[in-house]
């Protein structure tokens, strides 16, 4: 069973669609900046093709896991909101 007893106006669709929205937007933008921390060394200094290959594997691991925390973390955050628990 939800917390919702009635129907979502709206407004409460609206505030949904942007919250998700915003966390997919900004879980993009910080899993490339982690991913660009990892594998920029890869970019900027003549390293061996093991290395290359390695930080490309760590920056993509690390990058999908600040993503995927982002996205929980703000989407927890928006649904345990006073003005979200359906009253």
């Amino acid at each position: 069973m939800g917390r919702h007893t009635g129907r979502r106006t709206q407004a409460d669709r609206d505030a949904i669609t942007i919250e998700i929205g915003y966390a997919f937007v900004s879980a993009c933008f910080a899993a490339a900046l982690v991913f660009g921390a990892v594998y920029g060394p890869a970019l900027a200094f003549d390293l061996s093709p093991a290395v290359e290959d390695a930080l490309a594997v760590a920056g993509w691991l690390l990058a999908a896991v600040v993503f995927v925390l982002r996205v929980t973390h703000l989407l927890w955050r928006f649904a345990r909101r006073p003005e979200n628990d359906g009253r």
